[in-house]
């Protein structure tokens, strides 16, 4: 027999369950390096703009269709289309849906990194700090199942409590943490000596050192930074949005969600990029700056241990948030579809979630020799292609075209929606721009990675 559905006891409650679901590795570890990679503050800059014409729509149509839906994606489409559609719109919405389950299928294993990462920092083991200890990460099945495991179980638990109960309560405390833990790494990263230019590379527009890639590049990274660090189009900020009230406007809400992202991945450069620069470290390292240089620069500082473990203990606690926030999307889809309980669905779901972990594991050891995509490949970059390449911006692409349209939900529907209760309101004006030109956006940005992918 199903459950009451659950609602979130305080706006706050709600503001960091999304902020949680949306702030994860995509804020602190390919922010700084995407960053580094582009030359510095002129990116910044131009991503800022992307997030604001593009990352901000999106999430207030995804927040609407989740609030007014009541239920996770598929059941929120169901609810809300066209009583006269002929077109099934929640049927193309199960494949979107089950990129919930493909992105933890790796995220869980990121997870497990850190957690390792941590522990090692913690426990004074100096291989931690080389190359090596990442290698030797790799290799080891068992040692990757462990923490993931970990990692996992700790999820379940604090899901299986309930949307007030638990997940609400920890994910105030996990947050309210991390960003005590932020201003601890930044006042600690900015006193080293060099830190200043690590600061001007960042936070200065720099054409010379912006023009040195080429620009439809940098403006595809900003775009695609902007709209996948939220995590939309796969249901994951809906199921948030489902259990809010609707005494403020979502752009009240959605405003204070985007402004808590952006200042974390901020918050994350303004660590990485002066410890870099202080210890002449290169920030555009790519996506090994986290686990192989940036353990580096804890080598050379006095109590390095401490504050690298500090630095990992920051990165876990965000990645468990987006853990947590994204499970309880598919327990929920347990709930409000198959009519489970919470308990039920949790257990079921999470038995799967952990075997399903399992290729991403073995992708770096036992199957080594599977490489989707050519040499150097891995299980990993397969799943993160099915799910960021693909189900994200199609998703995207598609919850705009059903929010829009008239034979879908329909505009003033959905504006309705977003303006209802107290607050900023969304003018009638910027309805066009969400019905003609988002749309081609999205196709662009997914076409063009789509084509650089396999060229």
């Amino acid at each position: 027999m199903s459950e009451p559905r659950e609602q979130l006891s305080s706006r706050i409650g709600f503001i960091l369950l999304a902020a949680g679901c949306a702030i994860g590795l995509g804020n602190i570890w390919r922010f700084p390096y995407i960053v580094g990679q582009n030359g510095g503050g002129l990116f910044v800059l131009l991503y800022l703009a992307c997030l604001a014409f593009l990352g901000f729509p999106l999430l207030l149509l995804e927040l609407s269709i989740g609030r007014a839906g009541r239920s996770t994606f598929p059941g929120a489409f169901r609810n809300l289309k066209n009583k006269d559609a002929k077109f099934k719109w929640e049927l193309p919405v199960y494949v979107l849906f089950a990129g919930n389950m493909i992105l933890l299928m790796f995220y869980s294993v990121l997870t497990g990194w850190l957690f390792s990462y941590m522990v090692g920092f913690f426990s004074g083991n100096k291989t931690v700090m080389t190359a090596a200890y990442f290698e030797q990460l790799l290799a080891s099945p068992v040692q990757q199942i462990i923490y993931l495991l970990l990692s996992l179980v700790l999820t379940f638990v604090i899901c299986i409590g309930g949307v007030q109960k638990r997940i609400e309560k920890s994910i105030k405390y996990m947050m309210g943490g991390l960003f005590l833990l932020l201003l601890v790494l930044i006042v600690k990263a900015n006193l080293l000596e060099g830190a200043s230019k690590g600061i001007e590379f960042f936070l200065t527009p720099n054409w010379e050192n912006f023009a040195k890639r080429d620009i439809w590049a940098t403006i595809y990274d900003a775009m695609t930074q902007a709209f996948f660090t939220l995590s939309l189009g796969i249901g994951s900020i809906a199921i948030c949005g489902s259990y809010t009230s609707k005494e403020r406007t979502l752009v009240s809400e959605g405003f204070w969600i985007i402004t808590l992202d952006t200042l974390v991945a901020f918050c994350a450069g303004l660590i990485i990029f002066p410890a870099c620069f202080a210890f002449r470290i290169e920030p555009g390292a790519g996506p090994s700056l986290v686990f192989i240089t940036l353990p580096k620069v804890f080598q050379n500082m006095s109590v390095g241990f401490f504050w690298g473990g500090l630095f990992f203990v920051f990165l876990f606690v965000a990645a468990l948030s987006t853990l947590i926030a994204v499970f309880e999307n598919i327990i929920a889809f347990g709930i409000d579809e198959l009519k489970w309980s919470r308990k039920k669905s949790t257990l079921i779901f999470g038995s799967i979630l952990t075997i399903l972990s399992l290729p991403c594991v073995f992708g770096f050891n036992i199957w080594q020799s599977f490489q989707p995509f050519g040499k150097g490949t891995t299980v990993l970059d397969l799943e993160d292609f099915i799910v960021s390449k693909n189900l994200l911006p199609l998703g995207a692409l598609y919850l705009a075209v059903f929010a829009m349209n008239r034979y879908g939900w329909g505009k003033e529907n959905c504006l309705e929606e977003i303006n209802c209760g107290k607050g900023m309101k969304l003018s009638k004006k910027i309805l066009p721009y969400m019905t003609c030109i988002i749309p081609v956006i999205i196709f662009v940005v997914w076409l063009t990675g789509i084509i650089q992918h396999f060229s």
